[in-house]
Protein backbone atom coordinates (compact mmCIF):
# COMPACT_ATOMS: atom_id res chain seq x y z
CA UNK A 1 0.00 0.00 0.00
CA UNK A 2 1.23 3.69 -1.02
CA UNK A 3 2.48 5.44 2.24
CA UNK A 4 0.12 8.55 1.57
CA UNK A 5 -3.03 5.57 0.98
CA UNK A 6 -2.35 3.88 4.55
CA UNK A 7 -3.85 7.26 6.95
CA UNK A 8 -6.76 7.51 4.54
CA UNK A 9 -7.80 3.85 4.91
CA UNK A 10 -6.92 4.21 8.72
CA UNK A 11 -8.90 7.49 8.90
CA UNK A 12 -12.00 5.64 7.17
CA UNK A 13 -11.96 2.91 9.48
CA UNK A 14 -11.89 5.03 12.45
CA UNK A 15 -15.12 6.85 10.74
CA UNK A 16 -17.28 3.52 10.35
CA UNK A 17 -16.57 2.56 13.77
CA UNK A 18 -16.45 5.40 15.97
CA UNK A 19 -19.99 5.66 16.96
CA UNK A 20 -20.17 2.29 18.03
CA UNK A 21 -17.25 2.87 19.98
CA UNK A 22 -18.80 5.62 22.19
CA UNK A 23 -21.87 3.64 23.45
CA UNK A 24 -20.23 -0.07 23.82
CA UNK A 25 -17.19 2.02 25.79
CA UNK A 26 -19.64 4.04 27.96
CA UNK A 27 -21.79 0.76 28.60
CA UNK A 28 -18.74 -1.31 29.36
CA UNK A 29 -17.34 1.10 31.73
CA UNK A 30 -21.13 2.15 33.35
CA UNK A 31 -21.74 -1.80 34.42
CA UNK A 32 -19.07 -2.40 36.48
CA UNK A 33 -18.59 1.09 38.49
CA UNK A 34 -22.93 0.37 39.01
CA UNK A 35 -22.11 -2.95 40.49
CA UNK A 36 -18.85 -1.18 42.18
CA UNK A 37 -21.71 1.15 44.19
CA UNK A 38 -24.10 -1.98 44.82
CA UNK A 39 -21.14 -3.64 46.54
CA UNK A 40 -21.47 -1.37 49.70
CA UNK A 41 -24.62 -2.54 49.87
CA UNK A 42 -23.85 -6.28 50.06
CA UNK A 43 -20.89 -6.05 51.85
CA UNK A 44 -22.66 -7.12 55.05
CA UNK A 45 -24.41 -10.08 53.29
CA UNK A 46 -21.75 -11.63 51.55
CA UNK A 47 -20.09 -12.89 54.77
CA UNK A 48 -19.90 -16.17 56.47
CA UNK A 49 -22.14 -19.06 55.74
CA UNK A 50 -24.03 -17.06 53.06
CA UNK A 51 -20.38 -16.31 51.35
CA UNK A 52 -19.47 -20.37 51.30
CA UNK A 53 -22.97 -21.21 50.11
CA UNK A 54 -22.70 -18.83 46.83
CA UNK A 55 -19.16 -20.45 46.14
CA UNK A 56 -20.40 -24.00 46.34
CA UNK A 57 -23.41 -23.35 44.63
CA UNK A 58 -23.25 -25.40 40.99
CA UNK A 59 -26.11 -23.41 39.48
CA UNK A 60 -24.10 -20.38 40.73
CA UNK A 61 -20.75 -21.30 38.90
CA UNK A 62 -22.42 -22.57 35.80
CA UNK A 63 -24.71 -18.59 35.05
CA UNK A 64 -21.74 -16.90 36.12
CA UNK A 65 -18.63 -18.62 37.00
CA UNK A 66 -16.84 -19.43 39.95
CA UNK A 67 -17.33 -16.87 42.68
CA UNK A 68 -13.91 -15.89 43.91
CA UNK A 69 -12.36 -12.78 45.92
CA UNK A 70 -16.33 -11.96 46.94
CA UNK A 71 -15.07 -10.22 49.68
CA UNK A 72 -13.24 -7.62 47.71
CA UNK A 73 -15.27 -4.97 45.76
CA UNK A 74 -13.15 -5.28 42.69
CA UNK A 75 -13.60 -9.37 42.89
CA UNK A 76 -17.38 -9.12 43.36
CA UNK A 77 -17.44 -6.59 40.41
CA UNK A 78 -15.43 -9.19 38.16
CA UNK A 79 -17.88 -12.19 39.25
CA UNK A 80 -21.17 -9.74 38.31
CA UNK A 81 -20.18 -8.07 35.24
CA UNK A 82 -16.83 -10.11 33.66
CA UNK A 83 -19.61 -12.02 31.56
CA UNK A 84 -21.71 -9.55 30.48
CA UNK A 85 -19.41 -7.16 29.34
CA UNK A 86 -17.21 -9.35 27.40
CA UNK A 87 -20.42 -10.90 25.22
CA UNK A 88 -20.77 -6.84 25.02
CA UNK A 89 -17.56 -5.64 23.54
CA UNK A 90 -16.78 -9.11 22.11
CA UNK A 91 -20.05 -9.80 20.38
CA UNK A 92 -20.32 -5.78 19.01
CA UNK A 93 -16.44 -6.25 17.75
CA UNK A 94 -17.76 -9.35 15.75
CA UNK A 95 -20.36 -7.64 14.26
CA UNK A 96 -18.64 -4.34 13.31
CA UNK A 97 -15.45 -6.11 12.11
CA UNK A 98 -17.73 -8.41 9.37
CA UNK A 99 -19.25 -4.87 8.78
CA UNK A 100 -16.24 -3.13 7.39
CA UNK A 101 -14.65 -5.80 5.62
CA UNK A 102 -17.03 -7.79 4.11
CA UNK A 103 -19.94 -5.57 4.58
CA UNK A 104 -18.16 -2.84 3.20
CA UNK A 105 -16.60 -4.73 0.08
CA UNK A 106 -20.03 -6.56 -0.38
CA UNK A 107 -21.52 -3.23 -0.65
CA UNK A 108 -19.11 -2.27 -3.87
CA UNK A 109 -17.89 0.48 -1.86
CA UNK A 110 -14.29 -0.39 -1.90
CA UNK A 111 -14.06 -0.80 -5.30
CA UNK A 112 -12.77 3.03 -6.26
CA UNK A 113 -10.32 1.85 -2.75
CA UNK A 114 -9.32 -1.49 -4.38
CA UNK A 115 -8.93 0.02 -8.39
CA UNK A 116 -5.53 1.80 -7.69
CA UNK A 117 -2.32 -0.20 -5.56
CA UNK A 118 -4.05 -0.34 -2.65
CA UNK A 119 -3.96 -4.19 -1.85
CA UNK A 120 -6.89 -5.98 -0.28
CA UNK A 121 -5.38 -7.86 2.91
CA UNK A 122 -3.36 -4.38 4.23
CA UNK A 123 -7.26 -2.71 3.86
CA UNK A 124 -8.58 -5.59 5.61
CA UNK A 125 -5.86 -5.20 8.50
CA UNK A 126 -5.83 -1.64 8.84
CA UNK A 127 -9.42 -2.48 9.07
CA UNK A 128 -9.28 -5.06 11.67
CA UNK A 129 -6.70 -3.22 13.76
CA UNK A 130 -8.85 -0.02 13.74
CA UNK A 131 -11.96 -2.44 15.26
CA UNK A 132 -9.53 -4.12 18.12
CA UNK A 133 -8.10 -0.46 18.87
CA UNK A 134 -11.59 0.39 19.43
CA UNK A 135 -12.15 -3.00 21.98
CA UNK A 136 -9.23 -1.85 23.54
CA UNK A 137 -10.47 1.41 24.53
CA UNK A 138 -13.76 -0.66 26.07
CA UNK A 139 -10.73 -2.47 28.21
CA UNK A 140 -9.08 1.41 29.40
CA UNK A 141 -12.92 2.63 30.62
CA UNK A 142 -13.31 -0.42 32.04
CA UNK A 143 -9.97 -0.17 34.05
CA UNK A 144 -10.18 3.50 34.75
CA UNK A 145 -13.59 2.87 36.50
CA UNK A 146 -12.43 0.08 38.51
CA UNK A 147 -9.61 2.32 40.02
CA UNK A 148 -11.55 4.93 40.64
CA UNK A 149 -13.92 2.96 42.60
CA UNK A 150 -10.43 1.89 44.81
CA UNK A 151 -10.35 -1.55 43.75
CA UNK A 152 -6.46 -3.01 43.49
CA UNK A 153 -4.16 -2.07 40.43
CA UNK A 154 -3.23 -5.62 39.18
CA UNK A 155 -7.10 -6.28 39.27
CA UNK A 156 -8.55 -3.72 37.04
CA UNK A 157 -5.95 -3.97 34.82
CA UNK A 158 -5.94 -7.64 34.07
CA UNK A 159 -9.61 -7.29 33.90
CA UNK A 160 -9.46 -4.37 31.44
CA UNK A 161 -6.69 -6.49 29.78
CA UNK A 162 -9.38 -9.65 29.41
CA UNK A 163 -12.12 -7.47 27.76
CA UNK A 164 -9.77 -5.98 25.44
CA UNK A 165 -8.62 -9.33 24.58
CA UNK A 166 -12.24 -10.51 24.08
CA UNK A 167 -12.94 -7.39 21.87
CA UNK A 168 -9.96 -8.30 19.55
CA UNK A 169 -10.85 -11.78 19.56
CA UNK A 170 -14.08 -10.77 18.51
CA UNK A 171 -13.09 -8.57 15.78
CA UNK A 172 -10.62 -11.17 14.59
CA UNK A 173 -13.60 -13.56 14.26
CA UNK A 174 -15.65 -11.55 12.33
CA UNK A 175 -12.45 -10.42 9.85
CA UNK A 176 -12.11 -13.93 8.98
CA UNK A 177 -15.34 -14.51 8.53
CA UNK A 178 -15.98 -12.01 6.39
CA UNK A 179 -12.50 -13.38 4.13
CA UNK A 180 -14.14 -16.87 4.16
CA UNK A 181 -17.84 -15.99 2.83
CA UNK A 182 -18.91 -14.14 0.38
CA UNK A 183 -22.04 -12.78 2.29
CA UNK A 184 -21.90 -10.52 5.56
CA UNK A 185 -25.01 -11.60 7.40
CA UNK A 186 -23.51 -15.21 7.26
CA UNK A 187 -19.81 -13.72 8.24
CA UNK A 188 -21.14 -11.94 10.91
CA UNK A 189 -23.11 -14.78 12.10
CA UNK A 190 -20.64 -17.34 11.68
CA UNK A 191 -18.30 -14.92 14.05
CA UNK A 192 -20.66 -14.58 16.45
CA UNK A 193 -21.54 -18.34 16.50
CA UNK A 194 -17.64 -19.12 17.14
CA UNK A 195 -17.33 -16.51 20.24
CA UNK A 196 -20.85 -17.17 22.01
CA UNK A 197 -19.79 -20.91 22.00
CA UNK A 198 -16.85 -19.83 23.82
CA UNK A 199 -19.18 -19.30 26.93
CA UNK A 200 -21.36 -22.56 26.23
CA UNK A 201 -18.15 -24.37 26.95
CA UNK A 202 -17.13 -22.02 30.01
CA UNK A 203 -20.51 -22.64 31.48
CA UNK A 204 -19.86 -26.55 30.39
CA UNK A 205 -16.28 -26.35 32.17
CA UNK A 206 -17.77 -24.74 35.84
CA UNK A 207 -20.84 -27.11 35.67
CA UNK A 208 -18.73 -30.07 34.93
CA UNK A 209 -15.39 -30.32 37.07
CA UNK A 210 -14.03 -32.96 34.86
CA UNK A 211 -14.30 -30.40 31.45
CA UNK A 212 -12.44 -27.98 33.27
CA UNK A 213 -10.05 -28.20 30.81
CA UNK A 214 -12.66 -25.78 28.64
CA UNK A 215 -11.77 -22.81 30.30
CA UNK A 216 -8.68 -22.98 27.87
CA UNK A 217 -10.99 -22.90 24.73
CA UNK A 218 -12.79 -19.27 25.05
CA UNK A 219 -11.75 -16.02 26.40
CA UNK A 220 -14.42 -16.38 28.60
CA UNK A 221 -13.25 -19.63 30.14
CA UNK A 222 -9.49 -17.52 30.19
CA UNK A 223 -11.32 -15.05 32.36
CA UNK A 224 -11.91 -17.47 34.99
CA UNK A 225 -8.56 -19.01 34.29
CA UNK A 226 -7.15 -15.60 35.43
CA UNK A 227 -9.36 -14.77 38.39
CA UNK A 228 -8.97 -11.17 38.61
CA UNK A 229 -8.25 -10.01 42.43
CA UNK A 230 -7.72 -13.47 43.39
CA UNK A 231 -5.36 -15.08 41.50
CA UNK A 232 -4.23 -12.45 38.70
CA UNK A 233 -2.84 -14.79 36.68
CA UNK A 234 -1.26 -13.35 33.58
CA UNK A 235 -0.90 -16.23 31.34
CA UNK A 236 -4.49 -16.86 30.24
CA UNK A 237 -4.40 -12.80 29.07
CA UNK A 238 -1.33 -13.97 27.00
CA UNK A 239 -3.15 -17.04 25.91
CA UNK A 240 -6.05 -14.75 24.28
CA UNK A 241 -3.31 -12.77 22.82
CA UNK A 242 -1.60 -14.93 21.41
CA UNK A 243 -4.62 -16.29 19.84
CA UNK A 244 -5.66 -12.97 18.81
CA UNK A 245 -2.54 -12.73 17.06
CA UNK A 246 -3.34 -16.03 15.19
CA UNK A 247 -6.89 -14.82 13.94
CA UNK A 248 -5.79 -11.66 12.73
CA UNK A 249 -2.60 -13.58 10.73
CA UNK A 250 -5.38 -16.06 9.52
CA UNK A 251 -7.68 -13.28 8.10
CA UNK A 252 -4.71 -11.23 6.51
CA UNK A 253 -3.66 -14.79 4.76
CA UNK A 254 -6.80 -15.74 3.49
CA UNK A 255 -7.45 -12.25 2.13
CA UNK A 256 -4.42 -12.25 0.27
CA UNK A 257 -5.09 -15.26 -1.98
CA UNK A 258 -8.66 -14.33 -2.88
CA UNK A 259 -10.32 -12.40 -5.35
CA UNK A 260 -11.82 -9.21 -4.51
CA UNK A 261 -15.65 -10.04 -4.22
CA UNK A 262 -15.05 -13.78 -4.14
CA UNK A 263 -14.78 -16.25 -1.13
CA UNK A 264 -13.36 -19.88 -0.79
CA UNK A 265 -16.42 -20.38 0.69
CA UNK A 266 -18.72 -18.66 -1.52
CA UNK A 267 -22.57 -20.76 -1.70
CA UNK A 268 -22.84 -22.45 -4.96
CA UNK A 269 -26.55 -23.58 -6.11
CA UNK A 270 -29.54 -21.37 -7.36
CA UNK A 271 -32.13 -20.06 -5.64
CA UNK A 272 -34.93 -21.57 -5.49
CA UNK A 273 -37.66 -19.76 -7.32
CA UNK A 274 -40.45 -20.09 -5.30
CA UNK A 275 -38.89 -18.37 -2.93
CA UNK A 276 -38.94 -14.85 -5.02
CA UNK A 277 -42.72 -15.63 -6.47
CA UNK A 278 -43.79 -13.55 -4.25
CA UNK A 279 -42.92 -10.56 -1.61
CA UNK A 280 -44.03 -12.76 1.16
CA UNK A 281 -41.91 -15.70 -0.05
CA UNK A 282 -38.52 -13.12 -0.26
CA UNK A 283 -39.24 -11.93 3.45
CA UNK A 284 -39.52 -15.17 4.76
CA UNK A 285 -36.47 -16.02 3.11
CA UNK A 286 -34.39 -13.49 4.25
CA UNK A 287 -35.42 -13.94 7.65
CA UNK A 288 -35.48 -17.62 7.66
CA UNK A 289 -31.62 -18.39 8.27
CA UNK A 290 -31.27 -15.58 11.42
CA UNK A 291 -34.33 -17.22 13.46
CA UNK A 292 -32.89 -20.26 13.36
CA UNK A 293 -29.45 -19.40 14.44
CA UNK A 294 -30.84 -17.05 17.03
CA UNK A 295 -33.15 -19.78 18.02
CA UNK A 296 -30.61 -22.16 18.78
CA UNK A 297 -28.93 -20.20 20.90
CA UNK A 298 -32.16 -18.80 22.86
CA UNK A 299 -33.14 -22.85 22.87
CA UNK A 300 -29.88 -23.85 24.25
CA UNK A 301 -29.45 -21.02 26.70
CA UNK A 302 -33.47 -21.14 27.96
CA UNK A 303 -32.97 -25.11 28.38
CA UNK A 304 -30.11 -24.37 30.78
CA UNK A 305 -32.45 -21.53 32.96
CA UNK A 306 -34.99 -24.39 33.26
CA UNK A 307 -32.65 -26.97 34.48
CA UNK A 308 -31.14 -25.56 37.25
CA UNK A 309 -34.49 -24.09 38.45
CA UNK A 310 -34.48 -26.32 41.52
CA UNK A 311 -31.40 -26.03 42.66
CA UNK A 312 -31.44 -21.89 42.55
CA UNK A 313 -34.18 -21.83 44.18
CA UNK A 314 -33.79 -23.88 46.69
CA UNK A 315 -30.56 -21.82 46.91
CA UNK A 316 -32.23 -18.33 47.65
CA UNK A 317 -34.91 -20.38 50.18
CA UNK A 318 -31.95 -21.58 52.71
CA UNK A 319 -29.95 -18.24 52.30
CA UNK A 320 -32.46 -15.54 52.82
CA UNK A 321 -30.06 -12.81 52.75
CA UNK A 322 -29.33 -12.94 49.23
CA UNK A 323 -33.37 -13.33 48.16
CA UNK A 324 -33.68 -10.21 50.15
CA UNK A 325 -30.39 -8.62 47.88
CA UNK A 326 -32.28 -9.88 44.98
CA UNK A 327 -35.74 -7.94 46.22
CA UNK A 328 -34.18 -4.87 46.45
CA UNK A 329 -33.11 -4.95 42.81
CA UNK A 330 -36.46 -5.36 41.96
CA UNK A 331 -36.18 -9.18 41.48
CA UNK A 332 -38.84 -10.71 44.16
CA UNK A 333 -39.38 -13.75 44.76
CA UNK A 334 -36.74 -15.57 43.09
CA UNK A 335 -36.59 -18.07 46.12
CA UNK A 336 -39.79 -19.65 44.15
CA UNK A 337 -39.99 -21.35 40.64
CA UNK A 338 -42.61 -19.12 38.83
CA UNK A 339 -40.81 -16.39 40.25
CA UNK A 340 -37.42 -17.58 39.26
CA UNK A 341 -38.38 -18.10 35.20
CA UNK A 342 -40.32 -15.10 35.31
CA UNK A 343 -37.18 -12.81 36.48
CA UNK A 344 -34.88 -14.69 33.84
CA UNK A 345 -37.71 -14.72 31.07
CA UNK A 346 -38.16 -10.94 31.77
CA UNK A 347 -34.47 -11.07 30.19
CA UNK A 348 -35.68 -12.17 26.69
CA UNK A 349 -37.06 -9.29 25.90
CA UNK A 350 -32.90 -7.95 25.10
CA UNK A 351 -31.72 -10.22 22.96
CA UNK A 352 -35.46 -11.02 20.56
CA UNK A 353 -35.45 -6.81 20.78
CA UNK A 354 -31.73 -6.79 19.75
CA UNK A 355 -32.86 -9.49 16.43
CA UNK A 356 -35.58 -7.19 15.43
CA UNK A 357 -33.39 -4.28 15.10
CA UNK A 358 -30.96 -5.81 13.52
CA UNK A 359 -32.97 -7.45 10.89
CA UNK A 360 -34.97 -3.43 10.35
CA UNK A 361 -30.62 -2.85 9.79
CA UNK A 362 -30.20 -5.60 7.60
CA UNK A 363 -33.19 -3.50 5.27
CA UNK A 364 -31.11 -0.39 5.60
CA UNK A 365 -27.98 -1.84 4.67
CA UNK A 366 -29.76 -3.69 1.68
CA UNK A 367 -31.38 -0.61 0.25
CA UNK A 368 -27.87 0.90 0.64
CA UNK A 369 -26.01 -1.70 -1.21
CA UNK A 370 -28.90 -1.96 -4.06
CA UNK A 371 -30.04 -5.32 -3.50
CA UNK A 372 -33.71 -4.29 -3.06
CA UNK A 373 -33.26 -2.47 -6.28
CA UNK A 374 -35.28 -5.01 -8.23
CA UNK A 375 -38.16 -5.11 -5.43
CA UNK A 376 -38.03 -1.20 -5.66
CA UNK A 377 -38.78 -1.38 -9.26
CA UNK A 378 -41.79 -3.41 -8.75
CA UNK A 379 -44.90 -2.22 -9.30
CA UNK A 380 -45.59 -2.30 -5.45
CA UNK A 381 -45.65 0.23 -2.91
CA UNK A 382 -42.42 1.24 -0.60
CA UNK A 383 -45.19 0.70 2.06
CA UNK A 384 -46.92 -2.91 1.27
CA UNK A 385 -42.70 -4.28 1.08
CA UNK A 386 -42.03 -2.83 4.42
CA UNK A 387 -45.28 -4.34 5.87
CA UNK A 388 -44.42 -7.35 4.48
CA UNK A 389 -41.25 -7.55 5.52
CA UNK A 390 -41.65 -6.44 9.40
CA UNK A 391 -44.75 -9.00 9.66
CA UNK A 392 -41.89 -11.96 8.96
CA UNK A 393 -39.82 -10.12 11.43
CA UNK A 394 -42.55 -10.24 13.83
CA UNK A 395 -43.54 -13.67 13.31
CA UNK A 396 -39.81 -14.73 13.68
CA UNK A 397 -39.58 -12.65 17.40
CA UNK A 398 -42.81 -14.35 18.03
CA UNK A 399 -41.72 -18.06 17.37
CA UNK A 400 -38.31 -17.12 19.08
CA UNK A 401 -39.91 -16.23 22.46
CA UNK A 402 -42.15 -19.09 22.05
CA UNK A 403 -39.32 -21.30 21.55
CA UNK A 404 -37.14 -19.95 24.52
CA UNK A 405 -40.69 -20.87 27.13
CA UNK A 406 -40.60 -24.03 25.56
CA UNK A 407 -36.97 -24.52 26.01
CA UNK A 408 -37.13 -23.35 30.00
CA UNK A 409 -40.01 -25.62 30.59
CA UNK A 410 -38.03 -28.58 29.17
CA UNK A 411 -35.82 -28.06 31.45
CA UNK A 412 -37.72 -27.31 34.44
CA UNK A 413 -39.63 -30.75 33.56
CA UNK A 414 -36.32 -32.57 33.28
CA UNK A 415 -35.55 -31.65 37.10
CA UNK A 416 -39.07 -31.94 38.56
CA UNK A 417 -39.24 -28.14 39.03
CA UNK A 418 -43.24 -28.20 38.74
CA UNK A 419 -43.09 -25.82 35.95
CA UNK A 420 -46.22 -25.97 33.47
CA UNK A 421 -46.20 -25.67 29.71
CA UNK A 422 -48.75 -22.27 29.80
CA UNK A 423 -46.33 -20.71 32.71
CA UNK A 424 -43.51 -21.34 30.78
CA UNK A 425 -45.42 -19.99 27.91
CA UNK A 426 -46.72 -17.10 29.50
CA UNK A 427 -43.78 -15.86 30.57
CA UNK A 428 -42.11 -15.79 27.61
CA UNK A 429 -44.92 -14.40 25.58
CA UNK A 430 -45.20 -11.20 28.36
CA UNK A 431 -42.12 -9.79 27.13
CA UNK A 432 -43.52 -9.21 23.45
CA UNK A 433 -44.56 -5.72 24.30
CA UNK A 434 -41.24 -4.71 25.20
CA UNK A 435 -39.76 -6.45 21.11
CA UNK A 436 -42.45 -4.53 19.60
CA UNK A 437 -41.07 -0.83 21.22
CA UNK A 438 -38.22 -2.01 19.73
CA UNK A 439 -39.27 -3.03 16.12
CA UNK A 440 -41.24 0.14 16.59
CA UNK A 441 -38.25 2.40 17.22
CA UNK A 442 -36.57 0.60 14.31
CA UNK A 443 -38.53 0.97 12.02
CA UNK A 444 -38.62 4.63 12.79
CA UNK A 445 -34.97 4.94 12.81
CA UNK A 446 -35.05 3.39 9.63
CA UNK A 447 -37.38 6.54 7.84
CA UNK A 448 -35.30 9.01 9.33
CA UNK A 449 -31.87 8.05 10.71
CA UNK A 450 -31.00 4.62 8.37
CA UNK A 451 -27.40 4.66 10.09
CA UNK A 452 -28.84 3.99 13.28
CA UNK A 453 -30.74 1.62 13.37
CA UNK A 454 -29.31 -1.25 15.16
CA UNK A 455 -28.56 1.25 18.00
CA UNK A 456 -32.05 2.87 18.12
CA UNK A 457 -34.03 -0.19 17.96
CA UNK A 458 -32.27 -1.65 20.67
CA UNK A 459 -32.77 1.43 22.58
CA UNK A 460 -36.11 0.34 24.62
CA UNK A 461 -34.96 -3.08 25.36
CA UNK A 462 -31.43 -2.38 26.38
CA UNK A 463 -31.57 1.05 27.66
CA UNK A 464 -34.79 -0.05 28.92
CA UNK A 465 -33.66 -2.10 30.80
CA UNK A 466 -29.79 -0.22 31.78
CA UNK A 467 -32.47 2.59 33.61
CA UNK A 468 -34.47 0.27 35.75
CA UNK A 469 -31.01 -1.21 37.11
CA UNK A 470 -29.85 2.36 37.43
CA UNK A 471 -33.45 3.50 39.13
CA UNK A 472 -33.17 0.73 41.47
CA UNK A 473 -29.82 0.51 42.99
CA UNK A 474 -29.38 4.10 42.80
CA UNK A 475 -33.04 5.12 44.32
CA UNK A 476 -34.23 7.57 41.32
CA UNK A 477 -37.38 9.21 41.22
CA UNK A 478 -40.28 6.20 40.31
CA UNK A 479 -41.77 8.39 37.24
CA UNK A 480 -37.79 8.19 36.07
CA UNK A 481 -38.00 3.97 36.58
CA UNK A 482 -41.43 4.50 35.06
CA UNK A 483 -39.65 5.24 31.66
CA UNK A 484 -38.01 2.15 31.39
CA UNK A 485 -40.65 -0.44 29.63
CA UNK A 486 -39.66 -3.25 32.29
CA UNK A 487 -41.18 -1.30 34.76
CA UNK A 488 -44.92 -2.30 33.47
CA UNK A 489 -43.74 -5.87 32.96
CA UNK A 490 -45.21 -7.99 36.30
CA UNK A 491 -43.78 -11.05 36.78
CA UNK A 492 -45.75 -13.34 34.73
CA UNK A 493 -46.18 -16.55 35.53
CA UNK A 494 -45.45 -15.94 39.27
CA UNK A 495 -47.93 -12.72 39.20
CA UNK A 496 -50.83 -11.72 36.73
CA UNK A 497 -49.56 -9.97 33.47
CA UNK A 498 -50.24 -5.99 33.77
CA UNK A 499 -52.52 -5.72 31.34
CA UNK A 500 -52.61 -1.66 31.14
CA UNK A 501 -48.84 -1.44 31.11
CA UNK A 502 -48.92 -3.94 28.17
CA UNK A 503 -51.30 -2.40 26.34
CA UNK A 504 -49.90 1.23 26.18
CA UNK A 505 -46.70 -0.30 25.22
CA UNK A 506 -48.16 -2.37 22.23
CA UNK A 507 -50.52 1.00 21.29
CA UNK A 508 -46.95 3.30 21.73
CA UNK A 509 -45.13 0.68 19.37
CA UNK A 510 -48.05 0.71 16.94
CA UNK A 511 -48.04 4.66 17.10
CA UNK A 512 -44.43 4.31 16.69
CA UNK A 513 -44.12 1.57 13.31
CA UNK A 514 -47.24 3.72 11.55
CA UNK A 515 -45.26 7.11 11.70
CA UNK A 516 -42.00 5.39 10.75
CA UNK A 517 -43.75 3.43 7.57
CA UNK A 518 -44.90 7.46 6.74
CA UNK A 519 -41.58 8.82 6.59
CA UNK A 520 -40.35 5.86 4.84
CA UNK A 521 -42.64 6.06 2.35
CA UNK A 522 -41.85 9.76 1.78
CA UNK A 523 -38.05 9.63 1.96
CA UNK A 524 -35.72 9.32 -0.70
CA UNK A 525 -33.91 5.78 -1.56
CA UNK A 526 -30.61 5.37 0.43
CA UNK A 527 -31.90 8.69 1.86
Amino acid sequence: MPAAAGPVVTGLAVRSVRRGTAVVTVLAAALPALVAVQFRRLDQALAGPSLAALAENPAIRTLFGPPVALDDVGGFTVWRTGTPVLVLVGTWAALTASRVTRGEEEAGRWDLLLGGRTRLPEVVLRHLAVTAGAAALAGVAVTAGLLLAGTAVSGAVLFGALVAGTGACGAALGALAGQLLAERRAAAGAAVGVLLTGLLLRMVADGVPALAWLHWLGPFGLLSRSAPYADDAVVPVLLLAAADVGLAAAAWWVAGRRDVGGAPLRRTGAVRARSLRSLAALAVRRVRRPVLAWGAGLAAYFLLIGVLATTMTEFLAENADFADLAAQAGFAGLETVSGYVSALLALLALPVGAFVAGRVADTAADEVAGRLALVHGLPVSRVRWLATDLSAVAAGAVLLVVLAGAATWVGAATVGAGLTSGEALAGALNVLPVVALCLGAAVVALAWAPGAVLPLGSLPAVGGYLLLVLADTLGWPGWVRGISPFAHLAGVPAVPPDVPGLVGMLVLAAVLTAAGAVGYARRDLRG
